[in-house]
């Protein structure tokens, strides 16, 4: 006996508006993605992370609303104080991939900011970029390398990562991508955050629990497939016999398709031009290109009247893997991107004050006594 029975548009919460948000609006079915009132396409043509982390925090209600600028300059004081965190980190070794690292360096913050800190988003988003890159470097036998204060946030990550100046092609490949990634709706890791900030846990709470969602390899870690699918397919002369075998089989291409968008994923048009930015020289670049080309041919050809396209995660993984970002880094990297829209998320639930409190359907078995009745 079930006495409040099971509502069909509940499963996963799909279709269940969990908040009102400023921040940004999803339409899978026109394939459009608002981000703080732009179009992401135009968002990422605009501005760079700073701009658009702004824009974030304008819409989220943060007053005063900070410049771009002031943005900057603070991302690169709260670089400098998370790289003090570095060796502690470090020391704890152990056999952690960069995304559990990167959960542990940001535990360290505390959800209390000491006197003359910097605010719980600015000290989130510097620390990122610094633990992304001294993991990374450390899981080479490599130093870490000091934040440049004076830097842009993507350069600096790029010159910590490396070691070396990134080139301007680079850093504004960079900077499409942590624009175009830094909200989107109310997603796993975005939901998640807005829950755990309902409690008044703090903002360091609710980014890590975001971050813990992230890493579930349903939601941020799709790229990495790509990757492996690239190097399965291996030459140009495989990739028509490996398409063919695959789809034969009823394998799933990595990198086409998207749960959401039932047209083009917008965010993929912005990562397709900073794709065409790094093209020129690099082999893989090409080599993913014609993989692209081909699977959206066979796809047609198996599934005709289902459209799949291309998805931000097959751009995603060629862009990260162009700029020499590990294959174990790239959820890290989205995470470092996403703490703009998690942070301003965080802000828009604290103000709403209430807990997210949702109903469960019961599905158990019943005492005697109450199936009786």
């Amino acid at each position: 006996m079930s006495a409040n029975p099971r509502p069909a548009s509940a499963s996963g919460l799909d279709n269940v508006v969990a908040a009102e948000t400023r921040l940004s609006h999803v339409d899978g079915e026109a394939g459009r993605l608002i981000v703080a009132g732009h179009e992401v396409e135009e968002l990422a043509a605009s501005h760079d992370f700073e701009g658009a982390a702004s824009a974030l925090w304008a819409a989220a209600g943060l007053d005063p609303a900070p410049s771009a600028d002031e943005v900057r300059s603070r991302l690169g004081r709260a670089r400098g104080a998370a790289f003090a965190l570095v060796p502690g980190l470090l020391s704890l070794g152990g056999s952690r991939s960069i995304i559990e690292g990167l959960r542990t360096g940001l535990s360290l913050l505390g959800d209390e900011a000491g006197e003359g800190a910097e605010p719980d988003h600015i000290r989130l988003a510097g620390a990122a970029a610094v633990f992304t890159a001294a993991l990374c470097r450390a899981a080479e036998g490599k130093a870490p390398v000091a934040p440049d204060a004076k830097a842009g946030h993507a350069e600096d990550f790029l010159h910590m990562l490396r070691g070396a100046p990134a080139s301007a092609a680079e850093v504004e490949a960079l900077n499409a991508y942590m624009v175009t990634v830094a909200d989107h709706g109310m997603n796993a890791s975005t939901f998640t955050a807005r829950v755990i900030a309902a409690t008044r846990a703090g903002a360091v709470s609710a980014i890590v629990g975001a971050l813990c969602a992230l890493k579930g390899p349903l939601h941020g870690g799709a790229p990495g497939p790509v990757l492996d699918m690239l190097d399965e397919i291996g030459t140009s002369e495989n990739i028509g016999p490996w398409l063919e075998k695959a789809l034969a089989s009823g394998e799933r291409l990595m990198g086409f398709g998207h749960r959401v968008y039932k047209v083009r994923d917008p965010r993929a048009n912005v990562f397709n031009k900073a794709v065409t930015i790094l093209t020129n020289g690099n082999h893989r670049v090409r080599f993913a290109r014609e993989v692209e080309v081909a699977a959206l041919a066979a796809l047609r050809k198996a599934k005709p009247g289902q459209r799949l396209d291309t998805n931000m995660e097959y751009y995603t993984a060629v862009l990260l893997e162009a700029l020499g970002i590990p294959r174990d880094a790239v959820t890290s990297v989205f995470a470092m991107a996403r703490i703009a829209g998690w942070t301003a998320h965080v802000m828009e639930q604290e103000r709403v004050g209430r807990l997210i409190r949702p109903q469960s359907v019961y599905v158990g078995d019943w005492p005697e006594e109450h199936a009786a009745a």
